[in-house]
């Protein structure tokens, strides 16, 4: 749980406060200006209405330049930013000639195969000259390649289920799997923070559900407890089914979920268990499969594991791993499965590559190096942030680290002083996270150096500086160089 400081608070609620009441003045004279000029759509309603509207037009466009940044190479350690610039205080962005070479801490390249890789790459361009780009196709037609049974068994025994099914998007993954699981009469017990694709496919599978503060075991058996004893609303008849749902990285957080614990209370109550790996597959771990292997749990203990490809594989898509029950159930009845465009063979070909170095089945220890570089790069970087005073959220080994920004003003200050010294980082704020708990959020690579963690920190340091969001006095820096050589020696 995040403790803002009062003065913090205090300040970031005048702030959006402010903000909001200069929004409102603005509509008005909008208002009186539209009902003088001819109206184009008359007996239309606006098709765009409420809050939200307003908070794209009033505060999200002042600072839009901080998002969406558009590149021009690979996400590697370093890329190119295109430059933008605007006319209209930021209403539209108009892209120059321009590009700037940029340290990259925003992608998910965990383990640096996003880039073009010694092993990978040949095999995937291969692929493409045999396959082509799509298969143009959904699996139950003529979707289904010997490529994507590879890379479903491939997956499956990476991180230990008996069968797994593969999708073209990770988002998907979960959104269309919930509502074939879970339907009316079923139970859903869902993480607060969980990623947005698994509130929307709860929310669409007509099940009741329930929310347990985040990664609290206590306050989960709590709500396990209440919802037996009480059973399905008006009936009170007992629960066809239930489900709790957890991540084993949180996205905006950085945290380690509680997984062991998590699990024994789903044992006590008979409880299924459905873990997203999304950020963990192929991060941490010994070998790279997920907290299951960090905290030691087996992984048949585990009802589901969902995944994605798209952060330590370099590549797109999803999967689910379970059961043959189960996997063969959800290719009968998963609408992703039975009408979306397969995987694209490239991709899943790279996917196979990823996994297959990770293994160290390409005859080289690549994947052990890239394992530990990864591990030793976050926590390093982790360390060092919080000496300088920051406030930083998340777990040890954990390549995502938040942080704290609070402050409406500070988001566009800290994301463009960075990048005017050519580190690019990756701002995140409303409705991404609660109003108060605006962030930036650093996603650490295997591909970094040394070198290029030290320069990134140094940046940061001078804008944390500038900005004013050390909210932690910093470590002196007799004691910081003397623990440094203890750890050298």
């Amino acid at each position: 749980m995040i403790s803002i400081p009062y003065l913090t608070a205090l300040t970031t609620y005048f702030s959006y406060g402010l903000l909001f009441v200069f929004g409102q003045i603005r509509d008005f004279f909008r208002k009186i200006i539209d009902w003088w000029s001819a109206n184009n759509l008359q007996g239309y309603a606006p098709i765009c209405l409420g809050l939200e509207d307003f908070y794209i037009r009033r505060l999200y466009l002042r600072i839009q330049d901080c998002f969406g940044r558009p590149i021009s190479s690979a996400p590697d350690a370093w890329f190119d930013v295109v430059e933008r610039f605007s006319n209209d205080s930021n209403k539209t962005l108009k892209r120059t000639n321009k590009v700037s070479s940029c340290l990259n801490l925003g992608s998910y390249n965990y383990l640096g195969f996003a880039a073009s890789d010694e092993y990978c790459t040949p095999r995937v361009i291969e692929s493409l000259k045999k396959y082509s780009p799509s298969t143009c196709s959904s699996r139950v037609d003529g979707g289904t390649l010997m490529v994507h049974n590879e890379l479903e068994e491939c997956v499956a025994r990476f991180v230990g289920k008996p069968a797994a099914i593969v999708f073209g998007m990770g988002y998907v993954t979960n959104s269309a799997i919930l509502p074939v699981l879970m339907r009316k009469g079923s139970l859903i017990i869902s993480d607060s923070l969980n990623h947005n694709s698994i509130v929307n496919g709860a929310r669409g599978s007509g099940a009741t559900i329930r929310v347990f503060q985040h990664n609290t075991p206590s306050h989960l058996e709590e709500v396990l407890r209440e919802q037996i004893a009480e059973g399905q609303p008006r009936t009170h008849r007992p629960w066809k089914k239930i489900l709790v749902i957890v991540e084993g990285i949180y996205s905006m957080e950085g945290e380690l979920c509680k997984f062991p614990e998590i699990i024994a209370i789903c044992k006590k109550y008979k409880a299924y268990i459905y873990l997203d790996e999304a950020h963990s597959i192929g991060a941490v771990g010994k070998t790279g499969r997920g907290v299951c292997e960090l905290l030691e749990v087996d992984t048949a203990d585990v009802d589901i594991m969902m995944g994605t490809f798209t952060k330590s594989f370099g590549s797109c898509g999803g999967y689910i791993a379970g059961s043959k029950e189960l996997i063969q159930y959800l290719k009968y009845t998963c609408p992703a499965h039975l009408y979306a465009t397969s995987i694209s063979p490239p991709a899943a070909e790279q996917i196979i590559s990823a996994i297959k170095v990770i293994l160290g089945e390409d005859g080289s220890s690549r994947g052990a190096q890239k394992l530990a570089r990864i591990r030793e790069n976050s926590n390093f970087f982790r360390s060092e942030l919080q000496k300088m005073g920051f406030e930083v959220l998340g777990d040890n080994d954990s390549p995502v680290m938040p942080i704290m920004l609070y402050n409406p003003a500070k988001i566009p200050a800290f994301s463009r002083e960075c990048l005017r010294q050519n580190v690019a980082v990756v701002t995140v704020a409303f409705p991404a996270t609660p109003l108060l708990l605006a962030r930036a959020r650093i996603c650490i690579s295997a591909s970094h150096t040394k070198e290029d963690l030290i320069k990134a920190l140094e940046v940061i340091s001078r804008v944390g500086d500038l900005v004013g969001i050390k909210y932690f006095p910093a470590e002196p820096r007799k004691q910081m160089e003397e623990e440094e050589r203890m750890k050298l020696e």
